[in-house]
């Protein structure tokens, strides 16, 4: 064997050739996901400020409708404007972009042959709207209270409970998911609620029955009315807030379906019913109607 031949064989054994050395695979690598902000569109916001119109023509209409009306006999008209006043408000506070804030959720993203990763998702909490429920409702249990002559106990306790539940929304909505933060707050909530059906709805229709057929009959259908909506709000929150089944456009859709008929259309159902009914009148003397300054005063027009 030539010298040359030698050379060649050993190089071979040495040095690897082209077709032996293994082409390295592209480790995978995963782009995390930035954060993702789930927040109204110019849908929601025109439809935001759709209601804010409504509400405020409602408060104006509910308050020219009092004016020949005397304070004695005027509470309906006063409760009616004050829930389509404080729900303008907070149509106008949502639809300029105030009182909103974000609740975020950390979300696992599985993948083939790497490590799972996390990114967060925001959704817009309108803590507003709380407090608009917080506000009205309790005056929309007073109307059927009074409608109905439910006592001061079981309207106390009436309002309290729906104050808890309203609250209890609010801590719901931002709290963690799939803790007792969220959910817990949320039992808390419908327990609540259920105290509130009980204390109007049984009592009112006990006692409604003592003022006649045609006041018994107006609660009925009211109360009825307002308790049927009423269930479709935890409904709502629990596919909207809760489990984020649903954008936030339809979120405030729905709800403002909802605000429009318990608020708007519930007050001009009560004030043409009550109108219509002499047996619905409510008549406060006193304080309501004549102040602490005139108590013990003889007026004008009292009897001797």
């Amino acid at each position: 064997m030539h010298a040359d031949q030698v050379v060649e064989m050993a190089t071979s054994l040495l040095v690897p050739t082209a077709t032996a050395t293994a082409t390295p695979k592209p480790i995978p690598t995963i782009i995390p996901t930035p954060i993702e902000y789930q927040a109204a569109s110019g849908d929601g916001h025109r439809t935001l400020w759709v209601m804010f119109a409504i509400m405020l023509a409602s408060s104006g209409v509910f308050a020219v409708s009092s004016w020949n009306v005397p304070v004695s006999k005027r509470i309906f008209y006063v409760t009616t404007t004050l829930t389509a006043i404080i729900a303008s408000l907070s149509y106008f506070a949502l639809a300029s972009g105030q009182a909103i804030s974000y609740n975020c959720i950390n979300v696992r993203d599985s993948h083939e042959n790497v490590p799972d990763t996390f990114h967060d998702v925001c959704r817009q909490v309108y803590w507003a709207r709380y407090v608009d429920w917080a506000l009205t409702t309790p005056l929309l249990l007073l109307n059927l209270c009074l409608l109905a002559g439910v006592d001061g106990a079981h309207t106390l306790m009436a309002i309290a409970a729906n104050v808890i539940m309203i609250l209890s929304g609010l801590f719901s909505a931002f709290g963690t998911t799939g803790t007792a933060q969220k959910w817990g707050w949320y039992t808390i909530a419908c327990a609540s609620y259920v105290f509130v059906i009980w204390h109007v709805a049984l009592h009112g229709a006990r006692m409604s029955d003592a003022k006649g057929a045609r006041v018994s009959k107006l609660f009925t259908w009211m109360a009825v009315f307002t308790f049927a909506l009423w269930s479709v709000y935890p409904v709502v929150w629990a596919v909207a807030d809760g489990a984020r089944k649903i954008n936030v456009d339809k979120e405030i859709l729905i709800y403002a379906i909802l605000d429009a008929l318990a608020k708007p259309v519930f007050g001009v159902w009560l004030i043409i019913s009550h109108r219509a009914m002499a047996d619905t009148n409510i008549d406060l003397e006193g304080y309501w109607s004549h102040g602490l300054a005139a108590d013990g005063r003889i007026r004008v027009g009292d009897e001797e």
